[in-house]
């Protein structure tokens, strides 16, 4: 089997496609044969990514603080062979300086709307004997953040979440993995530099052993080998995209 049979045929659930890495991953599925449904609140987002495949993708425009459009969504689009759970919410606070409205908000996108979503997917998952969930972290959720207590929190639990999630569903032939990226080139990444400077670009650069930052498509290919039937005998794992941030320079 080929680099690009690998995944052809199959059909692939992205959130949070509009923009940076849920973009990337949502081209890579395409341009290697799967049929993609795109969820995104940005109608103008979504079709930018239609117009690059229009044959490969559709767009389910919505907001996932609502659970009930996601479970409407699942049920015309779905069946779906893969599940990419990107979609994501920063807030650079002190966690002293956080509300009980902004841990609301994180936890809705960063954890629940991941429940939901993968909620309404799984059965048919199950009842298929198959399937592929990858779930987009950060290395926050392994590390720890300064400044990000709540994000942190948040993406700790989806890597719990994670391994639950394939322990639970290895009887049915669905393997179930995160990936964590570092410091990742997105418009969002771009907009905090703006606001944090040279000084904060660097830091991000020096935290990495590679002393750059990633790409999109960088996380894009990890994410499309572990929703290949190649990754048959992956399950439970946390792969970080981070240039090696993970590892301890100490």
């Amino acid at each position: 089997m080929g680099c690009h049979d690998r995944l052809r045929g199959l059909s692939a659930l992205v959130t949070g496609a509009g923009a940076g890495i849920g973009a990337g991953v949502a081209r890579r599925l395409a341009a290697e044969g799967v049929q993609v449904t795109v969820i995104d609140r940005n109608p103008d987002r979504c079709d930018l990514l239609i117009a690059d495949y229009p044959d490969q993708i559709r767009a389910e425009v919505l907001d996932l603080t609502d659970f009930s459009a996601i479970r409407a969504a699942v049920a015309r689009s779905g069946p779906f062979d893969i599940l990419v759970n990107n979609a994501g919410l920063d807030q650079h606070a002190f966690f002293t300086r956080t509300t009980e409205q902004d841990w609301t908000r994180l936890l809705r996108i960063n954890l629940e709307a991941v429940f939901a979503v993968t909620h309404a997917v799984l059965p048919a998952m199950q009842a298929r004997r198959f399937g592929r969930i990858i779930n987009v972290g950060s290395e926050a959720g392994r590390l720890g953040s300064r400044g990000g207590a709540v994000y942190a929190a948040a993406k700790g639990g989806l890597i719990a979440f994670s391994k639950s999630l394939a322990l639970e569903n290895a009887r049915f032939g669905i393997t179930v993995n995160s990936v964590l990226p570092g410091p990742i080139d997105t418009p969002l990444l771009r907009k905090a530099v703006v606001t944090g400077g040279d000084k904060l670009l660097a830091a991000m650069q020096s935290a990495t052993l590679l002393g750059r930052l990633g790409t999109p498509d960088e996380v894009a290919a990890a994410v499309a080998f572990l929703a290949s039937r190649e990754a048959g005998y992956v399950t439970g794992e946390t792969l970080g995209v981070s240039g090696g941030m993970g590892i301890s320079q100490g």
